[in-house]
């Protein structure tokens, strides 16, 4: 399978970030949660470690009652030297080590005052940080608070911190890395897929898609495999179709040709002579000579859309004067008193039997089905030149506009009007074989411009290389009169 690399996409992207959003939310909210638990274990294990010390250093601390100035002096100096800070409020507040010294919160001397053990920790970013506990000396009214450093607890939460948030970051590194994988594996058949489609658009009709386990891309592939199949068959079907409807048109119009030359031969004679008739074979010699015409008319489109439909036609490019063109069209055909041409002079390069052909056509189709002013104009648009055929005619009602240039199709059922249905259709594929655009806008009583655009410097494409795209709608994008 001839396919083209599928780049990463945003839905392939948006898998991944999906993924590490989730892993990385859910480590997240694992590791913070972790975090707190922990941390609040540590400090209520340090708490209450410090709350049983600071209760036996009361204890201690009634042997120094009553305390005098003396005494006082004596409790803050063994509580340094056993390597305890304290602090002893019996009036002032003093510290064991000038150090040591914190700021007591009015919320824990009011616990203490009360005759309770209070607590109090100092700001994180304090060093050293520390632990306050404290309580009444038993039999006295004096308070005694022991410090607790906690330095080595900050650094083993701020390790514990470190040690989640880098747990984190490789969760979030592998979610990524996973979610990458997995989004590709995942997308793989999205991307056969698409190729595969891409493969269909350009032609291989053998495309197919490998079946691979039993999930559901496996039966995805095999539902796609089957529409390759129809489509193929469909295809195939309709281009055989199409291949005998132009051998079909080619070989009526080959074989007709013959017989009708004759026609033609022996009515121009019976035209001739019509004068010598009786009266009452007069009017059937006359419709006899018309339908004779439209046959040879008839005849005359169906090869010539033969040899469009064979793509053997090769345009004959030259420069072209289009304004003169469009008033020999007329002049020469006897349109000049209904058809009104307007344009300046615009030079172009193009072929220009087939020009005249299309432009003909266009006219002649105003001329037969529209009505009122008909007017054709050439303009040159920079690298264009447009030529625009209208009149004020009914116009085209909507249902009919969209097939306005299928063979044989006329917006009256009964095809009693004039015309082979052909014209417009050999008019859109001479203009696509001049590398033009042949459009049709039109509505009920608002008339009918039928818009040609041409290359100023000719096909832009040599002929043959869009055969297969001109062809490709010969049934359903190619159309007659209306």
């Amino acid at each position: 399978m001839a396919g083209h690399p599928v780049t990463p996409g945003r839905l392939r992207r948006r898998l991944t970030i999906a993924f590490v959003l989730v892993a990385g939310v859910s480590a997240g909210l694992l590791a913070g949660g972790t975090g707190l638990l922990l941390r609040q274990s540590w400090l209520d294990a340090s708490l209450h470690e410090a709350a049983a010390d600071a209760r036996y250093q009361l204890v201690l601390a009634g042997q120094f009652l009553p305390l005098t100035e003396q005494r006082g002096t004596e409790l803050l100096t063994s509580f340094e030297a056993s390597g305890r800070h304290v602090v002893l409020v019996d009036g002032p507040i003093r510290p064991s080590h000038p150090a040591y010294a914190p700021a007591l919160g009015s919320r824990l001397r009011s616990t203490v005052a009360d005759g309770q053990l209070g607590y109090q920790r100092s700001a994180p970013a304090e060093r050293p940080r520390l632990l306050v506990v404290g309580g009444r000396i038993p039999g006295s009214t004096a308070e005694l608070y022991v410090l607790t450093v906690e330095d080595d607890v900050a650094t083993d939460l701020g390790q514990l911190r470190t040690a989640l948030v880098a747990g984190w970051v490789i969760v979030v590194l592998l979610a990524a890395g996973v979610g990458h994988a997995l989004a590709r594996r995942t997308l793989e058949p999205v991307g056969r897929a698409s190729r595969a489609a891409r493969a269909l658009t350009e032609g291989l009709l053998a495309t197919r898609l490998p079946v691979r386990g039993r999930d559901e891309f496996s039966v995805w592939a095999a539902t796609f495999n089957e529409m390759a199949e129809a489509l193929e068959s469909k295809i195939v079907a309709l281009s055989a179709a199409q291949a005998r409807e132009r051998r079909f048109t080619a070989d009526v119009a080959h074989e007709l040709r013959t017989p009708v030359t004759a026609l033609v031969v022996a009515a121009s004679l019976l035209r001739e002579h019509l004068d010598q008739l009786p009266d009452d074979a007069k009017e059937a010699a006359r419709l006899l000579v018309g339908d004779v015409v439209r046959l040879r008319q008839l005849v005359e489109d169906l090869m010539e859309i033969s040899r469009l439909d064979a793509g053997r036609e090769q345009p004959a490019v030259g420069p072209v004067d289009a304004s003169a063109l469009l008033h020999g069209i007329v002049g020469a055909r006897g349109w000049s008193e209904r058809v009104l041409v307007v344009g300046d002079p615009v030079t172009l390069r193009t072929d220009p039997r087939r020009l005249e052909r299309v432009l003909a056509n266009l006219v002649a189709n105003a001329i037969e089905h529209g009505g009122g002013e008909i007017r054709a104009t050439v303009v040159g648009a920079g690298l264009l030149v447009v030529f625009e055929v209208t009149d004020q005619g009914p116009g085209i009602p909507a249902e009919h506009l969209a097939r306005v240039f299928d063979r044989f199709h006329k917006v009256d059922p009964s095809r009693s009007a004039p015309g082979s249905g052909l014209g417009l259709a050999i008019a859109r594929e001479n203009a696509a074989l001049l590398g033009g655009v042949l459009s049709v806008r039109s509505g009920p009583d608002a008339g009918t411009c039928f818009r040609l655009e041409l290359p100023a410097h000719g096909p832009v494409e040599p002929p043959g290389d869009d055969d297969a795209q001109r062809h490709s709608g010969a049934g359903t994008a190619a159309g007659g009169a209306r």
